[in-house]
């Protein structure tokens, strides 16, 4: 398992670190990112996976996230993967849109060509990329967790639901709860999925709905969000979270959008979130 090293920076006392593999899944060169923080001797530190939004790289919250800080303390691994794969012959949006194909994955393995050759994203976050931080990284994946800011949101929650044992928490910036029911997620999931049952297995309401759990979440928006109504709808995790007992923080904040200028204010809350179930 080949990694290279792209780039090397000491903060905060620890190593951010950007690299890049060929990826079995997606058949394609994949770039992600890692924070370790300070520490001693050979022990192995918690892991947080952060998956980005529509339109992003690993490099958004790397450079705009103000995570390291936080995590220095904390002594967290913070692992940000690519949102999509890229590369010649990668298919885009026929249209070039950016809510489908290049940086805009959904976190989904496709199965409708011409995505299903390279659209492997799911797997890839949830099988290969653990594989190889685990092989290269002093990572306990026994103590792991997984936060997402929109598309990412999606994912984080969707994967959280789909292996409860796996993560220890889980929580979301502006995550599109219901992909099924807004313009941005019906796209995505018809392009990649077609128009059958598995939608369901990739949309946060619908797995609550179909019996999945998780022992908490904390959710932020802002309330200044222009995708706050059409695309995100909060509302629909509140009523499923509620019907389904799952306890569920949902922060409204005043005067934020949908940008890292948000993600970044609120990204200590959240791990520390994650620190207390991570540790505990």
């Amino acid at each position: 398992m080949t990694v290279e090293t792209v780039s090397l920076n000491k903060s905060h006392g620890g190593m951010q670190g950007v690299y890049k593999h060929a990826s079995r899944e997606t058949g394609t060169s994949m770039t992600f990112s890692v924070y370790v923080p300070p520490h001693e001797g050979d022990g192995k530190l918690p892991v947080v996976w952060y998956l980005s939004g529509l339109t992003c790289t690993h490099a958004n919250v790397t450079e705009k996230g103000e995570f390291r800080k936080t995590c220095a303390e904390l002594g967290l691994i913070f692992v940000a993967p690519d949102t999509s794969p890229r590369g010649e012959g990668v298919p885009g949006d026929p249209a070039g849109a950016y809510d489908f194909g290049l940086g805009a994955g959904f976190y989904v393995d496709a199965t409708q060509p011409p995505f299903s050759r390279n659209y492997r994203m799911w797997s890839y976050v949830t099988k290969e990329l653990p594989e190889l931080i685990t092989a290269q990284f002093p990572a306990d994946l026994k103590r792991q967790s997984i936060l997402g800011h929109s598309m990412g949101g999606h994912g984080a929650l969707t994967i959280a639901l789909s292996h409860p044992d796996r993560y220890r928490a889980a929580t979301a910036f502006s995550p599109i709860v219901a992909p099924s029911q807004v313009p941005w997620g019906i796209k995505a999931l018809t392009g990649y999925l077609g128009d059958n049952e598995a939608w369901r297995k990739h949309d946060t309401v619908s797995l609550i709905e179909d019996g999945a759990r998780f022992p908490d979440f904390l959710v932020d928006v802002g309330d200044a969000d222009p995708f706050l109504e059409e695309q995100l709808r909060p509302e629909l995790l509140e009523q499923a979270c509620s019907k389904a007992g799952i306890p569920l923080n949902l922060r409204r904040q005043e005067g934020y959008d949908h940008s890292y200028y948000f993600v970044s204010t609120f990204m200590a809350d959240h791990l520390r979130w994650h620190t207390a179930r991570l540790k505990a």
